[in-house]
């Protein structure tokens, strides 16, 4: 039981290395390429993707953009002369602005405009606008080229406008804060957390805190603003500096109201457009303002917006999120993403192992790709950011690993075997032929029963026979003739019926010169008609074969024996290829090499093979397999019995 169970464990760990060892290595790939970021280029891309095939979303109107374009500019600068250096927007002309923006009574407005200098004409007027109205927020810049606030403006309405790029030069994330540069212990907010504070303490009553469950992170009472680290997602090693978030862009060719300063100048506007809202003042200019790239194509076609936009998406994710429960993006713990990793790539096996078939595995293979694509898409819809490029590369090229190793191992597998049953045919070419004949020579020879005349015809006719054996071999298993050779010049065609096939081999071995053939005197031979489609020409032969030795047997062991039963007979979905004799019975229990071979291929055919003595005396040497494709033999006595009735009435007779 020991010796087995660890055979069996030996197999099972071999089968391990074999299926699972190129997996998890190919596996390790995917997660080293992934972690020294191989991978990112193309987990961004997917982001980019999975953002452009959200459902398209409303307009928020709680933001207004107010833009100051190029038409604006060319019709502001011919007012003034150039002497003056008012290019591109005076203070003068800013001033009138923002005062006519407060007449519509906004709840806070943002200028995304430096104006650390002063822009004649007007820039006292400007101050004194700032200092009127307490609901505005200007701008700085804290990344070089650096830019201060206005003049004596209230640090607290200052919001730094800067945004992190990534490697390609695209923006997905959004600065929350960062420390000051200048003292550490201050911290600085950015424009557009300035601008979304403004706005819900002013409607709800909620400032920003210390997020919970990541005390660093930043939120709004329940809704807490995840916290970008530098391997977020798909990122690696990405600049991390300050506290930044992940932007959900508003999935919308227009996503909020734009107004231009003509238009408000002209009074070509609807006051209820700024009344409680968050109104955003820029320059669109080109010139002046140099577009961002998202790779969110929904927002624009070639996927760029304005610095003013940019800054009112950010807005729109912080509110969003608070009053309307819209979704923040996020991402699994670094852990559980590997993981998930290492789930798929094991899928990728599993689904090699079970779909045996290269068209099913392709569809099954199909379809987990189709599966795991919508599963991320709808995770990013719910906010959760989870690889997906990483997963389908284990999935795919742990699949096509298993499968192409499998392949390999069947072919090898097909080729030790196609070898073996070539050591056996060639075995029992020899063994029933050459050895046979030279035992059944050393036997007479021992008993000093031939003569020097008769031994020397004995080895000419043995050595006629040796010298034939090669030529046999390559007609019979190297040009896979469908023939069965026995001797030297009989050749059975095993296309025939295996029936009749059964008598040409029984006739022709007892033609044979063994001693113990002499003694036989009832011979008694039936072998019934069977369906033999199942079995193949190979099966055939080695069935031939085993009822040659089997009669061989009796001539060189069965000591005067004088009857010979050999009997073919079907019973219950069964062949019983069964040959008596009434000799001496079995020597020795142990099995030589050509029993061992017929056992194993009796066990093939779902069958057994039985060599035993009898009480009564003499030897059985009996092979029963199914006449049918079964696993499982039912041994049936019936037949023993039969074949016992017919030795003793043969007794009888003789």
């Amino acid at each position: 039981m020991w010796r087995g169970l660890l055979r069996k464990l030996r197999g099972n760990s071999r089968r391990w290395v074999v299926e699972v060892l190129p997996g998890l290595f190919v596996i390790g790939l995917v997660v080293g390429a992934r972690s020294l970021g191989g991978l990112q280029p193309l987990e961004l891309g997917t982001l980019d993707l999975f953002l452009r095939l959200r459902p398209r979303e409303s307009i928020d109107e709680r933001i207004t953009i107010v833009e100051i374009d190029e038409a604006d500019i060319e019709r502001i600068d011919k007012v003034y002369p150039p002497e003056i250096g008012s290019y591109p927007i005076p203070d003068l002309e800013l001033a009138k602005l923002l005062r006519t923006l407060q007449q519509y009574e906004p709840i806070v407005i943002g200028l995304d405009i430096q104006r650390n200098l002063p822009v004649e004409p007007g820039h006292k007027e400007l101050l004194r606008t700032f200092n009127d109205f307490e609901n505005l927020i200007a701008v700085e810049k804290l990344i070089p080229p650096k830019s201060g606030p206005p003049q004596q403006f209230p640090s607290d309405r200052v919001g730094f406008s800067d945004f992190p790029y990534d490697f390609d030069l695209h923006v997905r994330r959004h600065f929350l804060g960062s420390p000051d540069p200048k003292k550490k212990e201050n911290y600085r907010y950015s424009l557009s957390l300035q601008l979304a504070q403004a706005y819900l303490k002013k409607t709800i009553k909620l400032e920003v805190k210390n997020g919970r469950r990541d005390r660093h992170a930043m939120r709004f009472g329940e809704t807490e603003i995840p916290r970008f680290a530098s391997n977020s997602g798909g990122y690696v090693q990405a600049e991390s500096g300050g506290l930044q978030t992940l932007l959900n862009f508003r999935n919308h060719p227009q996503p909020f109201r734009r107004v231009s300063l003509h238009q408000i100048e002209t009074g070509a506007v609807d006051p209820t457009w700024f009344r409680d809202r968050i109104v955003i003042v820029g320059i669109t200019a080109p010139i002046f303002n140099e577009p961002i790239n998202t790779s969110i194509a929904e927002l624009d076609r070639s996927g760029q917006i304005d610095g003013v936009e940019f800054h009112a998406h950010a807005v729109s994710q912080i509110i969003s999120a608070v009053l309307d429960g819209r979704s923040l993006l996020t991402n699994w713990p670094e852990g559980e993403e590997y993981l998930w990793i290492c789930f798929w790539g094991l899928m990728g096996i599993s689904l090699a192992r079970k779909m045996r078939s290269l068209r099913t595995n392709f569809f099954a293979v199909g379809l987990a790709n189709t599966g795991l694509f919508a599963i991320s898409h709808l995770a990013l819809m719910a906010g959760n950011w989870i690889p997906l490029i990483p997963a389908l590369l284990a999935l795919i090229l742990n699949n096509i690993t298993y499968v192409a190793f499998s392949q390999y191992g069947e072919l090898l597998k097909a080729r030790i075997n196609e070898r073996q049953r070539l050591i056996e045919r060639t075995f029992n070419v020899i063994h029933n032929g050459p050895l046979q004949t030279l035992a059944n020579l050393l036997r007479r020879v021992r008993d000093e029963s031939v003569s020097p005349e008769q031994l020397l015809a004995a080895l000419e006719n043995l050595n006629h026979e040796i010298r034939s054996l090669g030529e046999h071999l390559e007609r019979e298993i190297l040009n896979r003739e469908e023939n069965l050779y026995l001797g030297s010049k009989i050749k059975l065609d095993l296309r025939q019926p295996l029936h009749e096939l059964f008598y040409q081999v029984y006739t022709s071995t007892l033609e044979r010169d063994f001693p113990y053939f002499k003694t036989l005197k009832i011979k008694i031979r039936n072998f019934d008609p069977t369906d033999s489609q199942h079995l193949n020409l190979e099966q055939k032969r080695a069935l031939c074969r085993f009822l040659e030795e089997a009669l061989c047997n009796v001539g060189k062991h069965a000591v005067e024996a004088t009857r010979l039963i050999a009997t073919g007979s079907n019973n219950n979905g069964y062949y019983y290829l069964c040959i008596i004799d009434d000799g001496p019975g079995i020597a020795s229990n142990s099995d030589g090499r050509g029993t061992k071979q017929f056992k194993k291929f009796a066990l093939l055919l779902s069958g057994e093979l039985k060599r035993e003595s009898l009480a009564s005396g003499g030897t059985l040497c009996e092979l029963i397999w199914s006449t049918r494709k079964r696993k499982h033999i039912i041994l049936a006595e019936k037949c023993k019995h039969k074949l016992l009735k017919m030795l003793q009435k043969n007794s009888h007779a003789l």
